[in-house]
């Protein structure tokens, strides 16, 4: 996650956190509406890691990394969305500077996870389309839970060495604010490795893919012209369709990065004349958490029967991983 380089000063100032400006009928409003929020982008995502966990023919390698976004996603939902939203409400921190430095990294490492996930979502799919005798060889989901652990390890790693040696886990935060440390050599390594890399690997290797998905639509419509009906045809527009739903996830993604991106470089973090527009573009970036699930539910067919088991309660039955959710 990258934002301007910020500087601390010298001591902290005495600081008080500024009365509510707002009614109180608003403030539980606020408070209301974060908490359906939050809640909505838990129990969606909750749904998907039950649904893909559970049933054994969704053990896929392209579901498996899905998975791993709904995993990020969760912890968005349960921590980071929670204390922001209402870091915002209040225009003060309140939980303390403990949490603030747990806050600090729990939002580097959910970032850093889901960026690096939307981005080996498209190496898949790229590979799928690209060679599906070799994917299907090669591809299982032993490797693809080996690259989604490997991501996550990195990211943990990486993320607590970023902190670190800009001095985020020994610095006390002031009263009432949550910041944190990064120098400019710091926050320029931080946007190639978690934004400009991944993001421009996406964008490549997604027009590979719907220039790919093209090329078979062509081969499948003269193929139907001789009324032929392989298994073959049938797999490439099961790839051809799971590239463009995914790529619908790859374009939310990044429409929701983008502008939080754009803000971190254009907008000096303590620039207090633009914090609405930061605020805004935090928390769009935040709601993409929220906004992945009903795409699963919108596009999915295998989520929509997946929820359907599970609100009926017949993932409880005996073999219910068995079930036919496809």
């Amino acid at each position: 996650m990258n934002l301007t380089a910020l500087n601390q000063t010298d001591g902290c100032q005495e600081y008080f956190c500024p009365k509510r400006s707002v009614s109180l009928s608003v403030y539980v409003i606020q408070y209301v509406a974060t908490a359906a929020v939050a809640l909505l982008t838990v129990c969606g995502n909750l749904l998907v890691i039950i649904s893909v966990s559970h049933f054994k023919q969704l053990h896929t390698p392209a579901n498996i990394l899905i998975l791993s976004l709904a995993v990020s996603d969760l912890l968005v939902g349960v921590f980071v969305m929670p204390l922001h939203l209402s870091w915002l409400i209040e225009s003060c921190w309140i939980s303390g500077p403990v949490m603030c430095s747990v806050f600090n990294f729990v939002t580097f490492l959910a970032t850093s996870v889901s960026v690096h996930t939307v981005a080996l979502i498209a190496v898949d799919r790229f590979l799928a389309l690209r060679s599906p005798f070799v994917y299907s060889e090669k591809i299982s989901p032993t490797v693809i839970c080996i690259a989604t652990l490997f991501n996550c390890l990195f990211s943990l790693l990486y993320n607590i060495t970023l902190l670190f040696i800009n001095g985020n886990f020994t610095d006390v935060t002031c009263p009432g604010k949550c910041v944190y440390i990064i120098n400019r050599v710091s926050s320029l390594i931080d946007l190639l490795v978690v934004f400009l890399v991944p993001c421009t690997l996406i964008i490549i290797l997604y027009t590979h893919v719907f220039v790919i998905a093209k090329k078979h639509a062509t081969a499948i419509r003269a193929l139907q012209v001789h009324n032929s009906t392989s298994k073959n045809r049938v797999s490439d527009k099961s790839e051809r369709k799971a590239a463009i739903l995914l790529g619908i996830l790859v374009f939310v993604f990044l429409l929701c990065l983008l502008p939080y991106y754009i803000c971190s470089l254009v907008i000096p973090y303590n620039n207090d004349d633009l914090f609405h527009v930061r605020d805004v573009a935090v928390i769009l970036f935040f709601l993409n958490s929220t906004i992945n699930p009903i795409i699963y539910a919108l596009f999915y067919p295998w989520f929509q029967k997946s929820l359907n088991l599970i609100f009926t309660f017949k993932v409880f039955k005996k073999d219910s991983s068995l079930m036919n959710v496809m």
